[in-house]
């Protein structure tokens, strides 16, 4: 008696039901998700960016399987169509190994399937190139060719990607191709490898022979390119074509490209002949030829003939690489310009450029935000999750400052309190910033609040009408506004203050479609079966703002430092975006990822409340943003369009800038002599050990931002700079100085010390402050004292013609997170001081008077003793930091310094 169980036809039946399932499954969760980027373009105004990508990927998609499957399925049949019949020569070898099944197998059916399952995988890998294909044709000159072939550079940024990845597919396409050719064969028993008599039917050595001279003609093909692929090698000498591949490497692939063109000549020869020499030795003479010309004799060649005369031989290489790294980096509009640094800074020079001394940051980024959180985070599930620094006009006064946005951290919430209406309906947005002066301090060492407490209390600093933050640099989550349940909006003393949504951003979610759209979406079915949401109901996604760019514009690169901005009332974010390549070609990789051309192409302005985001082309001569605009006509704005109070706001980007530093370390040197020698090769400047970041002594320094007047300019501006140092040495040897201020946003200049002249360097100074007695004893009596003390970030700063160096010192106790501003500490030549503040320690520096004149008498002159109470009285204006009443104290000391000059001259006479 059989045991009961499962017959193998309803077996299948229910397999093909759960594989049905599956894939519905699949294809419902993909439209699910197509459905909700639709609804959330719409709503934010890019439906054609929606649209453009998905046609493009829909398209390529098609494209692709048909192409792939369509010729599966072709060599498939061929392969049905001429394998041997049963009963033939090799039915015996045909029944052992698949038994009855392949007689009876449905081929036409099978092969068919076949054919698209391979086709599905190789449409489905190459939905990524969709980006290639849209640059490919849309692609918009450079407008400069390469050295080696006279290629406009817009055919190695757009065309070789897409030429690579169309021989990747199609050789890919051929191994699956012959997979399944292969597979037809050996069911029908034609491929005999397991016993004898082993060998290929004709049949199967015709259509083998077929697909090894496409083979061989891909292979051409693949050898064409390779001549272009050329300019991207690195012999550590050249990063580019070097002499030995021009001179070797070049010529050689002329006589593989022909050698692979006669053996898949040769191949499909053997469609008649059916041998196996004529393959096996087109294949010798193909990948033999290779091994010798494309390996061994350029190794050869490159050691015994190359690397004695490599300075004479590579010279123009090396020109070419340094002048197109220079182009890739925008090193080439880098104005370099001397800077004496000279030894003659005195009061009057402090006060001519009194804006940038007062504005010398005193307040590390990691400290303040510290101070920020123990001051104005107000309530646990508040957070300032950066610190970012920008520069307002308050009056007459240009004042760099710090600020940070209050975001809301649902997830700070306490457990019990983390519902589901908490998180999603409840606790939507952040409240305000908090904005500080970066040199200014209470007396308890605090910063002083420009912008502080909920809702935001101007005190200095610019009003805010808007402060709520529905889009910040948190938000991972949605949220649901305008339903039943009130929307927290801040604090008040015991009980709360909600309000209402009433901006543009939302997905519309009243119905019960789209709730049930949502919920499957997010996999919650709250969203479906809650009573809180109203017909007037929105949904808020992408309320990151970094993650909203990247889902409009995936294809730009963003920087790592969004920054808030207070505009007109409102809170706007602006983020640096980049167009990248690395296929620029004899340009030297200057990022982790490879790439070797960048350009801060885009700036991107997101409302913190409306989450509108608009991108502005900032760089109109980049033909990679040129390509996208024609791409994506509705995306970009010019940068005029941008609203004038925003454009004063607008910082060069500080990643762009230290990857431009890095590659000019090196490609400062355009001489191809001095940059093979590496003579002056530059590096940055070390820094000490920052215990609160994680970082140890010997750590490189970062650029930062400040207010300086650069020299023989008339006005002090906004600038991003960075220090410069030999190798293998700590002297200043220059400064490198991006400006940010309109009209000459972008510029970059390098100040370039005198290099017979010895210029402390930042690492050096930090050891001349160690070696300080009195601030060495005062440190390590704080830090026995119960505190700890904090270094602060030692900043040059350019005055005049003179290098004045500063660095903040703060006290934090040992169970405390307040850090308090102490001391600063600042050093001019060979002279270092610690005061309580930055007027003071001015004042210690600059304290030597002139020396006292004398009557003819041998008596003081009374002129003298006015002068010399005059230049006190500045000192301790200069202490109070009141400049003020410094200022007119010099003025008052001018015109005496001057009688008594002149007074000495005629006694002199």
């Amino acid at each position: 008696m059989r045991s009961p169980g499962i017959s193998g036809p309803r077996l299948r039946r229910i397999a093909a039901r759960v594989a049905a399932g599956i894939i519905g499954l699949i294809v419902i969760g993909r439209l699910t998700g197509m459905l909700v980027d639709w609804l959330w373009f719409s709503s934010i105004g890019y439906v054609n960016v929606f649209w453009t990508v998905l046609v493009t990927k829909a398209l390529l998609f098609a494209a692709v399987f048909a192409a792939s499957a369509g010729a599966i399925w072709v060599s498939g049949l061929l392969a049905h169509r001429y394998a041997s019949p049963p009963g033939s020569w090799k039915a015996e070898v045909l029944s052992e190994l698949v038994g009855e099944v392949a007689p009876h197998l449905p081929w036409h059916a099978a092969i068919a399937g076949a054919a698209v399952l391979l086709g599905l995988l190789l449409a489905t890998s190459e939905i990524p190139d969709w980006e290639l294909v849209l640059r490919y044709f849309n692609q918009v000159p450079f407008g400069k060719a390469d050295p080696i072939f006279g290629k406009d550079i817009g055919f190695y940024l757009f065309s070789l990607p897409a030429y690579l990845a169309l021989r990747n597919w199609l050789l890919l396409l051929l191994c699956c191709g012959a997979a399944a050719t292969a597979a037809v064969y050996g069911m029908r028993g034609d491929i005999a490898c397991m016993r004898s008599p082993r060998g290929l039917s004709p049949a199967a050595a015709a259509h083998g022979s077929a697909l090894l001279g496409l083979f061989f003609l891909l292979q051409a093909w693949s050898y064409w390119l390779d001549r272009f692929l050329l300019l991207y090698g690195d012999n550590g000498v050249v990063v580019g074509a070097s002499y030995t591949d021009i001179h070797v490497g070049l010529p050689a692939l002329w006589p593989l490209i022909g050698l692979a063109g006669a053996a898949a000549a040769a191949s499909w020869a053997n469609m008649r002949w059916r041998g196996y020499r004529i393959p096996a030795a087109s294949a010798l003479a193909v990948f033999g030829s290779a091994l010798v010309l494309v390996l061994i004799y350029p190794a050869l060649f490159q050691r015994f003939y190359v690397k004695p005369n490599e300075l004479q031989l590579e010279t123009p290489y090396i020109a070419h690489n340094i002048a197109l790294t220079r182009d890739a980096y925008g090193l080439a509009q880098i104005a370099v310009k001397p800077f004496p640094a000279e030894q003659n800074l005195d009061l009057a020079a402090l006060q001519a450029n009194r804006p940038t001394i007062d504005n010398i940051r005193l307040w590390d980024l990691q400290p303040l935000r510290d101070t920020y959180a123990q001051l104005q985070e107000i309530r646990t599930y508040y957070k300032f999750l950066a610190t970012d620094i920008d520069r307002y006009r308050f009056d007459a006064r240009y004042q760099q400052v710090m600020l940070s946005a209050r975001e809301l951290e649902p997830s700070l919430l306490p457990a019990n309190a983390q519902t589901w209406v908490n998180l999603h309906l409840l606790f939507t947005h952040g409240d305000g910033v908090v904005m500080s002066p970066v040199t200014e301090k209470s007396a308890e060492g605090l910063p002083t609040l420009y912008l502080k407490d909920i809702p935001p209390v101007s005190r200095g600093g610019p009003p805010i009408g808007e402060p709520r933050l529905y889009f910040g640099e948190g938000g991972k989550g949605y949220v649901i506004v305008n339903g039943n349940a009130p929307e927290f909006d801040y604090p008040k003393g015991d009980e709360n203050v909600y309000a209402t949504y009433h901006g543009r951003d939302g997905v519309a979610i009243g119905s019960m479609a789209l709730q049930a759209l949502f919920a499957w979406q997010f996999d919650d079915p709250n969203i479906l079966v809650t009573s809180y949401i109203t017909p007037a109901s929105r949904i808020l996604l992408h309320r990151n703002i970094q993650d909203r760019v990247r889902t409009i514009a995936p294809f730009l690169s963003l920087d790592h430092d969004p920054y808030i901005v207070v505009s007109g009332g409102r809170l706007f974010w602006i983020q640096d975006a980049y167009t990248t390549s690395r296929w620029f070609p004899y340009s030297q990789p200057g990022t982790g990822d490879g790439d070797n051309y960048i350009r801060n192409a885009v700036k991107v302005v997101i409302d913190a409340y409306n989450g509108t985001a608009d991108f502005y082309i900032s760089d109109p001569a980049d033909p990679v943003v040129r390509t996208y605009q024609r791409i994506f006509p509705g995306l970009f704005k010019p940068l005029g369009a941008m609203p004038q109070d925003l454009q004063q706001h607008i910082r060069y980007p500080e990643d762009l800038f230290l990857i431009q530093a890095q590659v000019y370390r090196a490609y400062h040197m355009e001489t191809p002599e001095v940059f093979y020698n590496r003579e002056d090769l530059w590096q940055f400047p070390r820094k000490q050990a920052d215990i609160d970041a994680g970082t140890g002594p010997g750590t490189p320094m970062t650029p930062y931002y400040m207010i300086v007047r650069l020299p023989a300019q008339p006005r002090a501006e906004f600038v991003l700079m960075l220090p410069m140092v030999p190798s293998q040495r700590e002297n200043m040897i220059a400064w490198l100085a991006a400006r940010c201020d309109p009209p000459d946003y972008g510029k970059l200049v390098v100040y370039a010390f005198p290099k017979d002249k010895l210029v402390y360097g930042p690492f050096q100074i930090e050891a001349r402050i160690q070696q300080n007695t009195e601030i060495s004893q005062q440190i390590s009596l704080w830090n026995q004292m119960g505190s700890r003390v904090i270094r602060g970030h030692l900043q040059v700063v350019p005055i005049d013609n003179s290098i004045l160096y500063v660095s903040p010192l703060y006290l934090r106790a040992e169970s405390g997170q307040l850090p308090e501003l102490k001391r600063v500490i600042a050093a001019y030549g060979d002279h270092v001081v610690m005061e309580e503040t930055l007027g003071a320690a001015l004042a210690a520096l600059f304290k030597e008077a002139a020396p006292l004149a004398t009557a003819p008498g041998g008596q003081p002159d009374g002129r003298a003793r006015e002068a010399l109470a005059h230049y006190d009285r500045a000192m301790e204006r200069l202490k109070a930091g009141d400049w003020g009443g410094f200022g007119a104290e010099l003025d008052a000391l001018r015109p005496l310094l001057e009688a008594l000059g002149a007074g000495r001259a005629d006694a002199q006479k």
